[in-house]
């Protein structure tokens, strides 16, 4: 472990090892026995303390002991025996503690048990700070003590001021101390939320702090301590209040409501055509970090044809504190709308407070999206001809959008509306000169070392400062040229070749960020999609991002508007972001890293996905698949209470064989999927599938049966 060699032990010393083993089984099975059956006499206690001073993580045998104690303070209490007494059992406790933090100074149990011990109230702080002398003598590093120190801090109410030079001290007698880092930027954080005498003013503290740490930085480029608590830095100078960055449909759009797919209007209605056999239409709010808090109370949607109740949002790939980038709800058109009737819809974002990012900053830039939907009549005789045609993919039938053409138009003008807010929000110019500064010291200091976390930090502020800039203040300068950052990640990969596959998805964001970052460059990867033999049907607004080496994906933002992409030939093992592209009808994933159907999970969002072509990956190529327990199975009870098994009786097409396919592809409505070259492909899944979706007609370029 941490690059010590293993030695082969001698034959005495498997034998002592036996023997310890042999006991220590035998003291579990008795303080086991004595925790099942709530005995707390002397001679079991006695016997846990054995235990627990030879095997410090034994977290059972700890909560026997808090058990035991507890019933012998009670039984005091009621004996109404004095404090002495009381006492002496909490010192017992904190020996037994002490002695086995001597014997591994790192046991969480040990550690929680001595501060359940000392919020009784009966035992010195004095001598508590002692012993974590001692401690962090041994290890200055060991974050237990840490923390502990800042809970006997609270209890003897020792100033923050005070805490924080002690820190100060540490790193200055070793720079190279993760912990104590770590607890600097804890206090610091404290002292500045209570505004404390000499942090009110953050810039100036932030300021001090970037020069500390600038010490040890120049110092030792390669001890990542620092490092760390720059990147803690970084990420307060660039702390700022969530904004909507994009939505759909964009402000000011004038979009066409298609039922059936066909081109009746086009000729008169230059404008983008989006089809929906069921009259709803998705609006998303996509935002600059995750948030929580978007309801009919903080968003109001004002339009008069909608024919829905109140608008209820949904997080798109929200996490497990339920913060998502992406938000959606649904307009709902009535039948009876008149042909071509033109439906205003205004939406008001913070409307009232309420939403909040997971940093805790509070989105308080109301902003305004205004945009027309020109709704047909219910006339659905052509309504299935959209559905019927089969996707080719052939280059063929994909035409660039060439500057002057009305279909370049149309996709300028969903990229360049911008949302209009009431109160622009700006960057303070103390964060663009800090980052401008520590950029330049960055590049100083890797003028004379090749330190690959100085490259990482490097790359990182030249993000944020285009970040910065992005956020409403262009006249802190233009972005960073991307092609730096990306030359960065490159020398990353060849310097640090186990870590790749972090700096391989970093570098997939910034080079979607390229892409996207301005209609120019965006507008050479868009092209129509339209079937040779269906000139009748609207074309997709396709993009295409195939063969980019792309491991991740980010800047969705910008693609809202996407009907068909193509994302073959790259290196995704995950498809993450997918979510917010509501509108996206045909997918094409082929030749991809995607080793489990449980790493397809974002397409279950997608509703309007009808073809999908996910050949030629890793599906079941690999024995232990770790994604696939990300999910619940039929073996559990938290799923699986609306499936039908009766559709799955036969012997070749058994649902517990299939469950994670079941998972992913029983609410898409395919009419198309592409699953060849996959391991996990036979006929029986072919079969499963076939019987899964009755809405599948093509699989893997045959008809299902």
């Amino acid at each position: 472990m941490h690059g010590r060699p293993r030695i082969a032990p001698t034959k005495e010393e498997q034998e002592a090892s036996s023997l310890r083993a042999a006991k220590l089984r035998d003291l579990q099975s008795q303080v086991l026995n004595f925790h099942h059956n709530k005995i707390y006499t002397k001679e079991a206690v006695e016997i846990s303390a054995k235990l627990l001073e030879s095997n410090p993580e034994h977290y059972t045998g700890w909560n026997y002991r808090k058990l035991a104690v507890q019933y012998l303070l009670d039984q005091q209490s009621e004996n109404g025996v004095d404090s002495n007494s009381i006492q002496s059992i909490l010192d017992e406790e904190l020996r037994i503690v002490e002695n086995a933090l001597k014997k591994n100074f790192k046991s969480y149990g040990a550690w929680h048990h001595r501060k359940w011990v000392l919020s009784k109230g009966h035992s010195s702080t004095d001598r508590e700070l002692r012993l974590l002398g001692k401690f962090q003598k041994l290890d200055a590093r060991n974050f237990h003590a840490w923390n502990y120190r800042r809970f006997i801090a609270g209890l003897r109410k020792i100033p923050d001021e005070e805490e924080l030079q002690y820190t100060t001290d540490m790193i200055y007698d070793n720079f190279s101390n993760y912990s104590a880092w770590h607890n600097r930027s804890v206090i610091l954080s404290i002292l500045l939320g209570k505004r404390e005498k000499g942090y009110h003013d953050k810039e100036r503290v932030f300021g001090e702090e970037y020069e500390f740490v600038r010490n040890a930085l120049f110092t030792d480029p390669d001890d990542q301590s620092g490092w760390f608590y720059h990147l803690w830095l970084l990420d307060q100078t660039l702390k700022r209040e969530p904004v909507l960055l994009s939505s759909w449909p964009p402000h000011g759009s004038n979009l066409c409501l298609s039922v059936d797919g066909s081109l009746n209007d086009r000729q008169t209605l230059p404008v983008p055509h989006f089809q929906s056999k069921a009259r709803t239409f998705p609006l998303i709010l996509y935002f600059s970090e995750g948030v929580e808090g978007v309801s009919s109370s903080t968003v109001t949607v004002e339009s008069k044809c909608h024919a829905g109740d109140d608008f209820t949002w949904m997080p798109l790939s929200a996490n497990k504190f339920g913060f998502s980038q992406a938000w959606l709800t649904y307009l709902k058109f009535p039948n009876e709308v008149h042909s071509l009737e033109a439906c205003p819809v205004k939406v008001t974002v913070a409307h009232a407070a309420g939403i909040t990012s997971s940093s805790g900053m509070p989105c308080s830039q109301s902003c305004h999206i205004s945009f027309t939907v020109i709704v047909p009549s219910d006339d659905r005789q052509h309504s299935e001809l959209q559905t019927t045609h089969r996707i080719s993919w052939k280059e063929e039938n994909i035409r660039s959008c060439t500057t002057q053409s009305l279909e370049a138009d149309i996709l300028r003008s969903l990229c360049e509306l911008e949302i209009t807010k009431e109160n622009k929000p700006t960057t303070p110019k103390w964060s663009m000169e800090t980052i401008s500064n520590e950029i330049a010291h960055c590049q100083e200091l890797l003028s004379t070392t090749n330190c690959k976390i100085g490259k990482l930090t490097l790359a990182r502020l030249l993000m944020a400062r285009n970040a910065l800039i992005s956020y409403g203040n262009p006249h802190f300068g233009t972005e960073a040229n991307y092609e730096d950052v990306l030359a960065l990640y490159r020398d990353l990969m060849k310097m640090d070749p186990a870590h790749i596959c972090y700096y391989e998805d970093e570098y997939s964001l910034v080079l979607l960020k390229q892409l996207t970052s301005n209609v120019g460059s965006l507008m050479k990867h868009c092209y129509q999609y339209q079937e040779s033999s269906s000139p009748s049907m609207n074309p997709y607004l396709c993009v295409r991002l195939n063969g980019l080496s792309l491991s991740r994906l980010g800047s969705m933002e910008q693609l809202l508007w996407v009907q068909m992409l193509d994302l073959s030939h790259n290196k995704l093992r995950t498809i993450e972001g997918l979510e917010a592209l509501q509108l996206l009808s045909c997918l094409k994933l082929n030749n991809n890293r995607l080793c489990s159907f449980t790493a397809l999970e974002p397409l279950k969002t997608l509703k309007s996905l009808e073809a999908l072509d996910i050949s030629y990956n890793e599906i079941g190529a690999h024995s232990i698949d770790t994604r696939r327990y990300l999910c619940s199975s039929p073996l559990t009870h938290a799923v699986g209470n609306d499936w039908n098994f009766k559709k799955f009786t036969d012997e070749d097409v058994k649902l517990k064989d299939h469950w994670d396919a079941y998972l992913l592809f029983k609410d898409l409505n395919l009419r198309q999927l592409e699953i060849t070259g996959n391991a996990v492909v036979n006929d029986r899944l072919k079969a499963f599938l076939c019987k899964l979706m009755p809405s599948l007609k093509r699989l893997n370029g045959e008809k299902c049966c």
